[in-house]
């Protein structure tokens, strides 16, 4: 079965066109088209020999960049489909499915109408979300589509993990509480990690580190998310590349005066100018924060010390609301890469069974890995997400049971 998996941001949409059979799976093409809607619109598009393509052309909303996507897969000179007829199916990533998903759906007229209850929830991702849904919808109008959503994998988290100490009836009439994000790479990982430890994903405490410009944590116990640390929306929990993370309300409210700006200021404020850009002044970038630090800047040093120091508090708290810990995964672009910032997290947690193999984490960039002591009680790995593979299994698992009914 050959699934088109899309994910569609503001201006920007993500593909992979992914074989999925018996024996496992095979990407055929993958890329994306940056600056939809904008000037000097692009398409990326990546063969499955490696062999790169970019293709420049006006791209004014999601069904043309969708249309380019289709056009280029099923071209003679860079394609790998001969015709669209061989896309069995689409799985689309949607960011929010408030307590409506809680579970990936087959899409059908009443999914979307309750998709777009959940736009108050995410206003800046799910309309483009939903706009991938509507192009597939005219361009390949008999093709099964099934959402994958971003919240659904958190929904068994306990009420007493997911509920803020506000009025009930704010949570009762606007849906304000905590629903996580990031969980179909949680999901993946948490999976991923038992296979390569051997152990029963059904019967394991793991704390599962997404880092990246985003950054979450979940709690993941006996195969289901207890705990996370996004909350609301992806603000709340880590500090991130923009992102502020954990901030006193009375802080922003005192910010918010003394400053004379209204909500939607605070929230630039808060989202895109916060985090280690905020903190160091020099960049979100990881990279770049390192090796400033390394140079001796020390607002650099400051922004990984509080960064890695945020992440150690979680790891220790998600221990306790579990009862202990199994394994502690870090995947996202800083988890697998950045062996020093795993180092750091994991420094000083020896009392916890917690025991690094330095020699081991320091050669690791990117791919699988056991980087823990051989005898320690607490099992790390470094494990790269593939949510694309999660959207394309959940989407050919749904679409198979609907032709065997």
């Amino acid at each position: 079965m050959k699934i088109l998996v899309l994910n569609c941001g503001s201006s920007s949409i993500k593909y992979q066109l992914i074989d999925m059979n018996d024996n496992g799976h095979k990407v055929l093409g993958k890329g994306g088209v940056e600056k939809v809607s904008l000037k000097g619109s692009f398409l990326k598009h990546e063969k499955e020999n490696g062999e790169k393509v970019l293709l420049e052309g006006e791209i004014l909303d999601h069904q043309t960049g969708i249309d380019y996507i289709l056009g280029v897969l099923s071209s003679k000179k860079h394609g790998c489909i001969a015709n669209l007829e061989e896309i069995d199916a689409v799985g689309h990533r949607v960011v929010h499915g408030g307590e409506t998903f809680n579970s990936s759906v087959f899409i059908t007229n009443h999914v979307i109408e309750k998709m777009n209850e959940c736009i108050d929830l995410a206003p800046l991702h799910n309309p483009p979300n939903l706009s991938g849904i509507y192009a597939v919808e005219h361009l390949m109008p008999n093709v099964p589509q099934v959402g994958v959503f971003d919240t659904a994998f958190h929904q068994t988290m306990p009420k007493h993990a997911y509920m803020y100490a506000i009025p009930y009836s704010l949570y009762q009439k606007y849906g304000v509480r905590r629903y996580g994000f990031h969980g179909t790479s949680h999901k993946y990982v948490a999976e991923r990690g038992c296979e390569m430890l051997g152990s029963d994903y059904k019967k394991t405490k793991i704390i599962s580190c997404h880092l990246g410009n985003g950054a979450s944590i979940a709690a993941i116990q006996n195969g289901q998310s207890v705990d996370t640390s996004m909350g609301f929306t992806p603000l709340e929990g880590l500090m991130m590349g923009t992102r502020a993370g954990d901030l006193d309300i009375g802080a922003a409210t005192y910010i918010m005066d003394k400053e004379l700006i209204g909500t939607k200021s605070a929230s630039v404020l808060f989202n895109k100018q916060s985090g280690l850009l905020g903190i160091t002044g020099i960049s979100s970038d990881m990279r770049e924060i390192r090796a400033a630090a390394e140079e001796g800047n020390e607002m650099a040093q400051m922004g990984l010390d509080m960064y890695a120091y945020r992440i150690k508090k979680y790891i220790g708290s998600y221990a306790a609301a579990m009862g202990g810990v199994d394994a502690i995964l870090f995947t996202g672009g800083i988890g697998e890469n950045a062996f020093t910032v795993r180092e750091q997290v994991c420094s000083g947690l020896e009392y916890m069974g917690i025991e690094m193999d330095g020699q081991k984490n320091s050669t690791v960039f990117g791919q699988e890995a056991i980087i823990s002591k051989s005898g320690s009680k607490v099992k790390i790995l470094v494990v790269p997400t593939d949510e694309e593979l999660v959207i394309a299994r959940d989407t050919k698992r749904i679409v198979e049971e609907l032709a065997n009914r």
